[in-house]
């Protein structure tokens, strides 16, 4: 039940556009009544335009905003005294509202202005709020929905028949309420809710009240039944079961583009997935028009039981997702109009009984908000049948508002994603130098970032900054030694369901220890080789093993040394065990050809800077070596090559970043020198 959190002090703080913004904030910082990214409230002020003129303004949200962390700017300024008049007109298209609108500008430099904007200019008070709370909704979209609101509100309310939001909505809402003096909301069929007030309080507290009047309605109905009384725990070895199903569904998901999972097993979804009602009812249609551009008009539902085991599910779900996209495609081809071109037909929310909801995305917030939208189609599927029977938008209504120009126009303002968007790369040693510098040069490129690192604080710390810099989840740390095979296949299944596989896995995993050959020690050989050989082995067999579930092709790179292919004085562990890395990564790229795995090496030198390596006795070590003193290091390595340079982390990232991207779609068993030029070094 949402209260009333209005604070008078708090509201004076924030005074933009007479408490408007800090009202927006209020409203969207609640779900179960804005929707993300939805909703929209205005103000009608006096302002000054820039002759000094009085000049009454609509400031109205822009489209594609969030009004949870909207700001001023986030308000686009029209000319109210040159919008009002257009409630006179017959009718408009949305080309000619949108085009007018254009023209009644009062702000410069800000956000197009919401496509409800008319709604908001038709009513007849200072300040207007359109939302989607869950119990409305529920009400809205109930089979009964106008004898429901009736006999709610009576008079008080005025019910709006479903139409796209536009023009001819709002002129209906606008001349409903010139005939209803005794009106103080809208309910929208299949829509929303708007209400209004001479201030901003007053506005906001007649949204809390009428969403709380429609919660203990609802509620009421219920009389303490569940609607969804089913399991609320996941099915017995879930997690087995989602590690080997979800690389293949994301495979089966990825063609038109790579694709990121989130898995939700709450309470509440698994209580509606586990439910009787769930099979018919998540394929009644979307709970709102807005939910549609995140989750389509239905999920995809998946008729299993976790008693059939796994490789029944990875069938099961391989058949749904072929006949999902072949009825989205039979539906698009049978509603559309000449120049429309169909967006990708895979499904964007997945439920299984037993294991939960499976949300996709071009990226891990893209499918947060799927989840999240779906949680509200749950609770408003439960609410309509609380009280009657849930109804949606019919396929056509769908679809013209899928494809409406006006709906994709929030989605174009987008930036344009980066070339590694939608895609996953885990790193091992990433915690410090080369496996640093490259989770945040490919996190830059777009890309989810897993850092496996036996030093865990070390990783998390990465993960912390990359998440600051790009987004929540967009990089996690995996504790992970690689020369233990049960570790490393638990880091694997930890990336499987924190994004539904990989496509990226750089081995970085590093040590180093210098000596002649009669004082290296069997311990020393042995540590050597089980990092640089054995580990880069582990984890590329786990990469191996997920590539062929996912059927996605996948690009190994292998950061291994200059001393692969020279030898080096006193140095011949570590050498010896380059050498085998870069063999193995030849190796591994005659195996992967055949299912599009491509396996790359680079091969630095002396790389000190941030290096958990060169701060140990390795540096004292190699400079023995050459017969020079330990702080002179730096300067004899750069003089030695053909550049006479520095080689950085950052130079080594930017030569696997080339390599894990599809613009070296053409190169497998290559090894790329980053050395500054040795020539004992040059590939031959």
């Amino acid at each position: 039940m949402p209260a009333n959190l209005w604070n008078d002090d708090d509201a004076r703080a924030l005074p933009a556009l007479d408490g408007a913004v800090y009202r927006a904030r209020l409203l969207g910082a609640d779900r179960s009544i804005v929707n993300l990214y939805g909703g929209n409230i205005s103000a009608k002020l006096t302002e000054t335009d820039h002759m000094g003129r009085p000049a009454d303004v609509l400031w109205v949200k822009g489209s594609g905003g969030d009004l949870a962390d909207i700001t001023e700017r986030g308000f686009a300024g029209l000319r109210l005294a040159e919008v009002q008049p257009l409630i006179a007109r017959d009718a408009m298209t949305d080309e000619e509202m949108v085009a007018y609108l254009a023209h009644t500008v009062f702000a410069q430099g800000r956000p197009r202005q919401s496509i409800e904007t008319l709604l908001h200019a038709f009513i007849p008070a200072r300040h207007v709020d359109h939302t989607h709370p869950d119990a409305v909704i529920s009400l809205a979209c109930a089979a009964r929905g106008p004898e429901l609101v009736r006999e709610l509100w009576g008079e008080r309310a005025v019910w709006v028949d479903y139409i796209r939001p536009g023009f001819t909505l709002s002129k209906w809402i606008g001349e409903g309420l010139r005939t209803s003096p005794r009106a103080e909301l809208v309910v929208m069929g299949k829509h929303g809710l708007t209400t209004w007030g001479d201030t901003s309080k007053a506005c906001y507290s007649q949204t809390i009240r009428f969403v709380q009047d429609a919660e203990e309605f609802i509620a009421a109905r219920a009389a303490g039944r569940r609607v969804f009384a089913a399991a609320e725990v996941p099915a017995a070895g879930s997690r087995e079961l989602l590690v080997h199903a979800l690389p293949a569904l994301r495979g089966a998901i990825s063609h038109e583009r790579p694709a990121v999972l989130q898995v939700d097993q709450s309470p509440e979804v698994l209580a509606f997935v586990n439910s009787p009602a769930a099979a018919q009812l998540s394929q009644v249609g979307a709970a709102c028009p807005d939910h549609l551009i995140h989750t389509k008009r239905l999920p995809m539902f998946v008729p299993w039981q976790p008693e059939s085991g796994s490789e029944a599910l990875t069938k099961k779900l391989a058949a749904a997702v072929n006949d999902y996209a072949a009825r989205y495609t039979a539906s698009f081809q049978q509603l559309s109009a000449p120049g429309d071109r169909m967006f990708d037909p895979y499904p964007r929310v997945i439920l299984i009984p037993g294991l939960g909801m499976v949300t996709t995305g071009p990226d891990v917030q893209a499918a947060d908000v799927s989840a999240q939208l779906y949680h509200r189609a749950i609770r408003v599927m439960a609410g309509s049948e609380a009280v009657d029977r849930f109804t949606s938008l019919s396929a056509e209504e769908a679809y013209a508002v899928e494809y409406w120009p006006l709906e994709r126009y929030k989605l174009s303002l987008r930036p344009a994603p980066r070339e590694l968007a939608g895609r996953v790369a885990v790193v091992s040693g990433g915690a410090s130098g080369i496996g640093r510098a490259t989770a945040r040069r490919l996190a830059q490129d777009g890309a989810h970032i897993a850092i496996m690192d036996i030093n865990h604080e070390g990783a998390r710390a990465v993960a912390d900054e990359l998440c600051a810099q790009h987004g929540p989840r967009r990089a996690i740390a995996v504790p992970c030694d690689v020369t233990d095979e049960a570790a490393v296949a638990a880091a694997c299944e930890q990336v499987v369901l924190t994004y539904g596989g990989a496509d990226v896995v750089v081995a970085s995993a590093g040590i180093a220890i210098s000596a002649p050959v009669e004082q290296t020690t069997l311990e020393v050989w042995e540590r050597t080789f089980d990092v640089l050989a054995r580990g880069y082995f582990l984890v590329s067999r786990a990469a191996f093993r997920l590539w062929r579930q996912q059927r996605m092709g996948g690009s190994l790179v292998f950061i291994a040394s200059k001393d692969s292919i020279v030898a080096g004085r006193n140095n011949a562990a570590y050498s010896a065990a380059k050498a085998a890395e870069l063999h193995l990564a030849r190796c591994l790229a005659e195996e992967g050809g055949p299912i599009a795995v491509r396996v790359n090496s680079v091969l630095p030198d002396a790389v000190m800077q941030g290096s958990s390596i060169w701060d140990s006795e390795w540096r004292t070590a190699r400079a023995a070596a050459y017969g020079i003193a330990p702080e002179g290091l730096d300067e004899y390595y750069r003089q030695r090559t053909v550049l006479k340079v520095t080689i950085t982390p950052e130079h080594v990232a930017e030569a696997v970043a080339f390599l894990a991207s599809p613009r070296s779609s053409r190169t497998t068993g290559a090894a790329l020198s980053v050395d500054g030029g040795v020539s004992g070094s040059y590939v031959r």
